[in-house]
């Protein structure tokens, strides 16, 4: 049986936009882990009359109703005395879960006092699953009524994770003999339009597994995603659609699960003893900044420069001054002549240069911003992208950045850079 679920969210908080509803994304995440489709997100504020409303209407339309807040010792916590209401459950007193509380401000909140209404959190409905608090002190639960299955978890993101963790998954997981198995098939170079009108067919005709297109971060994420009741099983029905995916983008596929462009080139240079050093100008060191964001990177990541001023570019990278004299700062040239010398500088086997304007405004030059061009240096041949073109700064630069990486990953690939 395949489960439908509805997710509410209880706080006048969200509604008020003061918070942003993560509870909401992990549950999704979690239930989707599990082959539970979710169907509706919900959000009602802290009244107990409208909270009545909205389960009302989940349980017309779901298997499975997951709250998420109003579990607290304040007036306005109030989502276990409506779900019990609605369920026909009364609230029973846990003195075990009562003491919980007491050794949580006992030994966690150095014997901070704690007021009577706090044991309020130790009524929970009549029956239930009793959903441990390992983060705080607000227990969670779990129950079936009229052919539902209901779970209350707490607000706060930490605890609602952590009981997502060692409470509602062990709960969810014995309903259903499937799950869902997952793989990430990462693009660069592609946008998600072009993305999806090659694959549209083959996403067309297929049913399980699935295949969705998602951007992301200036690339295209493919969810590759199979329900079965192993992960062997799974594999075997993903394995052909994988084939045909890679097939269809080839070389703009740089990666299947792997964490980022930046961990996959990483990867590459360390598999064949390979260094890099960059020299950067409109990326402003971002380049440098995502290599080393990477555990281990040193072994083959050896330094980069931020030439960001024109005459830094001669002064400190060592660019010929007629190179700079004779083109614009954001220029081939100046870009192949800085990637020349990062690797030069640095002593490595690859060099890549970033030169361009970032934006709002064109700079000294004339040059429109948007404009950069991006060159890497392997000491037998250089290479240099023709000019982006975009309006934002910020993505300017991430693209910039991760196009600089794609370039070294291709070459390294043995792929057209």
């Amino acid at each position: 049986m395949t489960y439908t679920a509805e997710i509410i969210g209880v706080g006048t908080e969200i509604l008020l936009g003061s918070i942003c509803n993560t509870d909401a994304q992990d549950v999704s995440q979690t239930l989707s882990a599990l082959g539970i489709n979710v169907y509706f997100h919900t959000v009602v504020g802290d009244n107990p009359e409208r909270l009545r409303q909205a389960v009302e209407i989940a349980r017309s339309r779901a298997d499975i109703i997951i709250t998420t807040g109003g579990l607290g010792p304040t007036c306005d916590d109030l989502t276990k005395q409506t779900l019990a209401e609605v369920f026909g459950k009364p609230l029973v007193f846990h003195e075990e879960e009562a003491e919980r509380i007491r050794s949580y401000f006992r030994d966690r909140l150095n014997n901070m006092e704690m007021t009577d209404n706090n044991l309020q959190q130790a009524f929970l409905p009549e029956g239930c699953v009793v959903l441990e608090n390992t983060c705080g002190t607000a227990p969670g639960c779990a129950f079936e009524a009229e052919g539902k299955h209901v779970i209350m978890l707490p607000g706060p993101p930490r605890e609602c994770r952590a009981m997502l963790k060692t409470g509602a998954i062990p709960y969810l997981s014995a309903l259903s003999d499937s799950q869902l198995y997952t793989h990430n098939i990462h693009v660069f170079g592609m946008g998600e339009s072009s993305v999806e009108a090659r694959l549209r067919d083959l996403m067309m005709e297929m049913s399980n597994p699935t295949l969705a297109p998602y951007a992301k971060d200036g690339e295209v994420l493919l969810r590759l995603t199979a329900k079965a009741h192993s992960k062997e099983e799974a594999e075997a029905m993903m394995a052909p659609a994988l084939e045909k995916v890679r097939a269809i983008l080839g070389d703009a596929i740089y990666g299947i699960d792997t964490d980022s462009l930046e961990h996959t080139v990483l990867q590459l240079l360390r598999e064949q003893k390979k260094t890099v050093a960059v020299a950067e100008s409109c990326t402003g060191g971002l380049l440098s900044k995502r290599l080393t964001d990477l555990a281990g990177s040193s072994a083959v990541f050896l330094g980069g420069i931020t030439s960001y001023a024109t005459q830094s570019k001669t002064t400190v990278l060592g660019v010929p001054e007629d190179v700079l004299k004779n083109n614009p700062v954001a220029s081939r040239p100046v870009a192949e002549a800085m990637a020349k010398r990062a690797r030069e500088v640095f002593g490595a086997h690859f060099g890549i240069g970033i030169t361009g304007v970032a934006g709002p405004d064109a700079d000294e030059d004339g040059t429109e911003p948007g404009t950069v061009f991006i060159a890497l240096s392997t000491g037998e041949a250089l290479y240099c992208r023709e000019p982006l073109h975009f309006t934002d700064r910020a993505r300017v630069r991430d693209f910039a950045a991760s196009t600089a990486l794609d370039m070294l990953r291709r070459y390294l690939t043995g792929r057209p850079v």
